[in-house]
Formats: structure tokens, sequence, C-alpha cells
């Protein structure tokens, strides 16, 4: 049975536009992949640390010369590592923070991304060809022609990182304008931001229905 890590880092606990579509896959996962394991890690309410200086020397120091802190430190990293390694498929919610990627899901990419574990210089990256749902949520509209086309640096970003540098098969699911609701002067738009939920939530359910799909006849 395949294994599925899922990996939120909305700050929201309730309201999470990303988190509500994530739940749409993790569902039809369940229903098309009985027995297949969900690893959930939510960055929002259990934040990982952000990668300090004990955790970049250990990294480079053979584990017999490492000092308490960069014990502890690379004890964390290799955790988060072994997880990582251990999924068979990924979901990762990652709502758009002042154009950018939250804080918590960089300092997590942070924690992940080691030389000779996930990242090699040299073949592929053991995560090669590995299936990655991205579900992004803009609370605005970025696509080309709009007055923002050229503001988003959240999904070149990640799927530079997540696919390129890691080898992850990324595929992005996107919801925007989800402020119309709770922004007067976007009012509007409410109708557009309904209609790109509803399509998010149907590409999230497909998604998880081929992917399931894929692994039961595996």
């Amino acid at each position: 049975m395949a294994r599925l890590l899922h990996v939120d880092s909305s700050a929201l606990s309730v309201g999470s536009v990303s988190k509500e579509i994530a739940d749409t896959f993790r569902k039809t996962w369940r229903e098309a992949h009985p027995g297949g394991e969900i690893t959930h890690r939510d960055l929002g309410r259990n934040p990982v640390p952000a990668l300090d200086e004990a955790g970049i020397h250990a990294a480079f120091i053979p584990a017999e010369q490492h000092t308490a802190e960069q014990s502890a430190a690379f004890a964390r990293r290799t955790e988060l590592v072994d997880e990582v390694l251990a999924a068979d498929a990924y979901l990762f919610t990652v709502p758009m923070y002042n154009w950018g990627v939250p804080a918590t899901f960089k300092a997590w990419l942070d924690q992940i991304i080691l030389a000779g574990r996930t990242l090699v210089f040299d073949g592929a990256p053991p995560l090669a060809g590995r299936p990655a749902t991205i579900v992004l949520a803009y609370g605005g509209g970025y696509d080309p022609g709009t007055p923002r086309d050229g503001w988003d640096f959240v999904q070149p970003y990640l799927e530079t990182v997540l696919g390129k540098a890691l080898g992850l098969e990324v595929t992005v699911i996107k919801a925007q304008l989800t402020l119309a609701e709770r922004n007067p002067a976007m009012a509007d738009l409410i109708p557009a931001s309904k209609q790109l939920r509803a399509a998010a939530h149907e590409a999230a359910e497909s998604r998880a229905r081929t992917l399931a799909g894929q692994f039961a006849a595996a």
C-alpha cells in the first residue's frame, strides 16, 4: 500500500481554502485506496524550527564530532528527511503569503533539503519521479492579463525546488480570488471565486483518484 505524506502550511485552523481542498484530496484517496497510509504534518499548528547554524554545520561534520547542539539539530533534520523518503506520494498545501510561500513551509524545505539524502549533484535524486500534488491558494488573481501578472513567486519557486531540484513529478492545483468574499473591493469577483474554488476541488478529487488507482494497480 502506498504512503501519502501530507504537509499543510496554512496558519489558519479554520477557514483555510488550501486545507479544504486538501481534505477533498485525502477523502478521495482513502476511498480509492483503502489501506493506504497517510502521514499528516501541519506546519501551522506545529512549525519546524528554522534551519540554524548547528543544523547547517552538522551536515558537514562526522557524527562523532557533533556537539550536543549539532546532534540535536541533525537528529531533527534526519527525522524530517526520513519521513519524506518513506512516502510514495506527496500532498502539499501552500497559500500565498505576501507574494511568497509561508515561512513555515520554507523552514520545512530548508530542513529536508539535505545533500546526500534528498539532494544529489550527480545522477537522479532519490525522490525522482514520485508524484507530488501542490494545492496553491491565492487571495487575488495572478494569471496572465491580470493586474498582478508576474507577481506570483510561489508556483515558479515550488516547481523549481520540488520538481527540478528534488525530482518530484509535480502537479499544481490552484484556487485564486479566495479573498473575494471578505474584501468588499472584490465583491464583483465572488462568482468567479466560487467557480475557481469548485474547479480546484474537482481537480483535487480527480488527481487523488487517478493516483490511488495507479498505486492500487502497481
